[in-house]
């Protein structure tokens, strides 16, 4: 799989990462079936995996996609061979998902998330989001000490305006920014955050890549793109999404999330797809025609 930097690390990573979220939150897989989804995705080349604290049922959960992933990496021998990104900044009351970005609340979530790990040193922390009632600089400012005291080896944002970025980087090296991005939401592309992401050797992880579980179906009910997909070697729906999303930035990684072994191989071969200027416009059409039912 082709590969990028990540940020100005000097780690490089595949084109495709893994987003392990389904494997903790309802409707999870059994434990062993999840490690298996995991132990696939590196057979396959994937070397970052996106995962957070709040990836769990609740409360009393916390941290259960993290421990999951590292017991996995631990198995197979390649914990130092696999980036993985975790992220703090929301809690999960009750099941609900609410933001605490209070600087106390992520320095617990860092420490809790080093823990789960079973690391001293988190590859990429990531604020999971800006909390409203607190100043954003305030958030931003505790994750850049979590980075000088070493805890951390690089810090990333996530759910951010472009605005925010630029105030979050008069204060600490950014090396991430998570965002939604899919057919039916391209804010991150036409509000300049990526194009900044470029311009700023910054990586910008694209979440929900497909348009999340609800939305697959719509993708897969377009005549047109089952169209497309037969003149590319039988393509899915959701691989033309993830080729065409490649090409939009060179320092782009998705990470489509799966609970199935079925899930991931399909994203991989998304990477090997390649589309021409024509075909890319096609896409583009196709997208604007998606209908709207199906939920984020």
């Amino acid at each position: 799989m082709q590969q990028v930097q990540v940020g100005r690390t000097g780690r490089r990573v595949g084109r495709i990462g893994l987003g392990a979220m389904p494997l903790s939150i309802p409707g999870r897989p059994e434990r062993e079936d999840a490690k298996q989804v995991i132990r696939r995705a590196v057979e396959l080349g994937v070397n970052f995996i996106d995962t957070a604290d709040a990836y769990c049922m609740g409360q009393d959960d916390v941290g259960h996609n993290e421990a999951l992933i590292a017991e996995a990496l631990d198995e197979l021998g390649v914990r130092d061979d696999v980036l993985v990104a975790t992220k703090g900044g929301l809690v999960r009351p009750e099941g609900r998902w609410e933001r605490d970005g209070r600087p106390e609340q992520l320095r617990r979530a860092c420490e809790h998330s080093l823990r789960m790990l079973n690391t001293d040193r988190i590859g990429l922390y990531q604020l999971h989001a800006p909390d409203p009632r607190v100043p954003f600089a305030d958030s931003v400012s505790e994750m850049a000490r979590l980075y000088e005291e070493g805890k951390v080896a690089a810090v990333g944002l996530s759910n951010v305006s472009l605005m925010q970025l630029q105030a979050a980087l008069a204060i600490v090296p950014v090396t991430s920014v998570q965002n939604r991005f899919n057919p039916w939401d391209r804010s991150a592309e036409l509000d300049g955050i990526i194009r900044y992401c470029d311009q700023n050797s910054i990586t910008f992880l694209p979440y929900s890549p497909v348009g999340g579980r609800r939305r697959v179906p719509v993708l897969r009910e377009s005549e047109d793109l089952r169209a497309i997909g037969q003149r590319h070697g039988g393509a899915t729906p959701e691989e033309l999404v993830l080729a065409w999303m490649l090409g939009v930035s060179p320092s782009l990684v998705p990470i489509p999330g799966a609970k199935r072994i079925e899930s991931i191989e399909s994203s991989v071969r998304a990477a090997s797809l390649r589309l021409d200027d024509r075909t890319r416009r096609e896409l583009e059409d196709a997208f604007r025609a998606l209908p709207e039912e199906g939920g984020v």
